[in-house]
């Protein structure tokens, strides 16, 4: 397979007719190397429309999830930016290119370990990969911008409030069969502004509380 030319060709065919339109993303897309993040026994499927399955119930984005994900964040050279969910390592290395400074959060070692492998052999020094809980993240902590890769049943106010004022939150919320792909925009200390992008199914992150049914 010609992988340059796959790459192209999954930018054009699938992500731009996702009504991504934004050059910097479309160009990040084509440049950073999907293959060589994919697990070996699905390479062939690098640049497939379909979630590539990661293990431990997890899966990579498609292609155009991730196009619309970057789209929406406008990650800058000046950003700091947070992402929960490292997976493949993938998306990872498209923030560190936009962005200025990546800090990734994972709760299964073995991504931790192999992304951190993938993301230093292109040589991004970026990037730190904390094998941690995203439960845990400090109150403290304030970020330009906030990827969520896993679905939460509802809105987790944490991620909200890592925002810097000014600061944008891309996070799919609800359950299957129907999702919703978020913008969530921090306005003020107290006022956030929210946007539907999409609707979508993607696996739930780790450890999020779930919501609770009661039956009468």
């Amino acid at each position: 397979m010609n992988f340059d030319s796959a790459r192209v060709q999954m930018v054009e065919q699938q992500v731009r007719a996702w009504d991504v339109l934004d050059e910097k993303v479309l160009d990040t897309l084509t440049q950073v190397p999907r293959e060589h993040f994919v697990p070996e026994a699905y390479r062939e499927l690098a640049f497939a429309d379909t979630a590539i399955d990661l293990g431990y119930g997890e899966t990579m984005m498609t292609p155009q999830q991730e196009g619309r994900l970057l789209q929406a964040l406008e990650p800058r050279k000046t950003d700091n930016v947070l992402e929960i969910g490292t997976g493949s390592g993938f998306l990872t290395a498209c923030l560190a290119r936009l962005a200025g400074r990546v800090r990734s959060m994972e709760i299964h070692e073995h991504f931790c370990i192999r992304a951190r492998e993938k993301l230093a052999a292109l040589e991004f020094d970026n990037v730190n990969i904390d094998c941690a809980d995203a439960m845990n993240l400090a109150q403290r902590s304030r970020y330009d911008a906030v990827a969520v890769t896993g679905s939460l049943p509802h809105l987790e106010r944490r991620f909200q409030d890592a925002l810097k004022i000014g600061g944008r939150l891309f996070v799919i919320v609800g359950q299957a069969p129907v999702m919703e792909a978020l913008l969530i925009t921090r306005v003020t200390e107290d006022e956030w502004l929210r946007q539907t992008l999409f609707e979508t199914v993607v696996p739930p992150l780790k450890n999020v509380p779930e919501i609770t049914h009661f039956e009468f």
